[in-house]
């Protein structure tokens, strides 16, 4: 799978464990990260990243800060894009399983590296789901197609 990562400087240990394992595991991976800078700002650095996930650049993507909270938010802007912060395996699988979640945001000082692992293993092994999920991905896309509209 090609999976698209970036970090801004709260996350790039995360962001370099991660990103070895996801190889390791023979997936390739884009590091769309900056040099680190401790006065970055995350939206400049994950916009770029929501942008290739929804130019169909990858198929995931992988963004590490702090918290991840703050990156969700700015990267869910961008039309296309279900980003979602997670914080465990069960969050991370239902929210690929049911909302088609293109974009993951990890919290470094939340989770430790081996449940990080884990959490990344449970989003890539993931698979969407159809029925009321397909439903419900629908009407969230109508949402997209109306904030393009409104430009």
């Amino acid at each position: 799978m090609r999976i698209g990562m970036a970090a801004d400087h709260a996350g790039v240990d995360l962001k370099d464990l991660l990103a070895h394992h996801l190889r390791a595991c023979g997936h390739q991976v884009d590091d769309l990260s900056p040099d680190t800078d401790p006065e970055d700002d995350y939206p400049e650095i994950v916009i770029p990243l929501a942008r290739a996930v929804a130019a169909g650049r990858f198929e995931r993507a992988i963004f590490c800060c702090g918290s991840g909270i703050g990156p969700a938010i700015a990267a869910n802007r961008i039309p296309g894009v279900r980003a979602a912060v997670v914080s465990d395996e069960w969050s991370a699988r239902d929210a690929v399983e049911h909302v088609d979640v293109n974009l993951l945001t990890l919290g470094e000082r939340v989770i430790g590296s081996e449940l990080a692992k884990s959490i990344v293993d449970a989003y890539l092994g993931a698979h969407v789901q159809g029925g009321r999920h397909q439903r419900r991905r629908e009407q969230i896309a109508k949402l997209d197609e109306a904030k393009e509209a409104r430009g």
